[in-house]
């Protein structure tokens, strides 16, 4: 099997290198693992492309590649440029530093290169590392994610719902945060939402003088809807989400005709 990975977090970011690790089994001897990361952390980014300028890609090493653009923009210079000709088998995204559960989804970069992928016709999966209190002061706070990705990922492999139409699935994967030995199982979860939070800013003025906007987060330990993806991460879930990048809300269409 021929994989490709990427993330948002930079291709330096300890999570890519747990992602190697497990890409690299999941390809087995015969298979192999290109890197295509951003040259610098795109966390945020969503599924942006660098539409408006050029970016520089840069090798690395043996099929590892650096390029200067958000994760979508790294699969898309994989499919038509680095392995052109060669599509990869799966694509695999992340793993993210960060749970990219209930709404956080939205904005994930993560997110963003599986979805490309899905876009090419190509299987693809995101992974993160939800954190939390528990695995703060572990050696490694990626142990779920190290230790049960190739389990989780094989069943999908094996188990999953694929499809080729023009909206293909693809898959978030989101480990809780506990240690590997605490985490309780598998749960195909729909995507939460966390009500009362979200994202805003904080203005800050520099020693110059002048005014500028933080983006501030929201506390990521506060449970979504009770049977969603955060819900059961924090109860110790690894948590599997089919999406689609089809925006269309499909429920609300029936009842607009009468507009027509």
């Amino acid at each position: 099997m021929r994989i490709l990975i990427t993330n948002d977090d930079g291709i330096d970011a300890p999570g890519l290198k747990v992602l190697e690790e497990i890409a690299t089994q999941l390809a087995g001897d015969d298979g192999e693992v290109w890197t295509v990361a951003p040259a610098f952390e795109q966390s945020g980014v969503g599924h942006a492309i660098s539409f408006t300028r050029p970016m520089m890609i840069s090798q690395m090493g043996p099929r590892r590649f650096a390029a200067e653009g958000s994760p979508a923009d790294c699969v898309l210079a994989a499919v038509h440029d680095v392995m052109q000709g060669n599509p990869p088998d799966l694509v695999l995204s992340g793993v993210n530093r960060g749970n990219n559960s209930a709404e956080n989804a939205l904005y994930s970069g993560t997110l963003g290169g599986a979805m490309e992928a899905a876009l090419q016709g190509l299987r693809a999966v995101a992974l993160s590392q939800y954190y939390g209190p528990e695995i703060r002061d572990l050696d490694d706070p990626f142990e779920a994610a190290r230790l049960h990705g190739l389990a989780t990922l094989n069943a999908l492999l094996e188990r999953g719902v694929w499809t080729r139409d023009d909206y293909g699935i693809f898959y978030n994967i989101n480990f809780p945060p506990v240690p590997a030995a605490a985490v309780k199982g598998l749960k195909v979860a729909p995507q939460g939402f966390r009500r009362d939070m979200g994202f805003g800013v904080q203005p800050v003025h520099s020693p110059s003088g002048r005014r500028f906007l933080w983006v501030t987060g929201a506390p990521q330990q506060q449970p979504t809807v009770e049977g969603t993806d955060a819900d059961l991460n924090l109860k110790g879930y690894i948590s599997v989400t089919p999406m689609r990048a089809d925006l269309t809300a499909h429920d609300a269409l029936e009842a607009l005709r009468a507009i027509e």
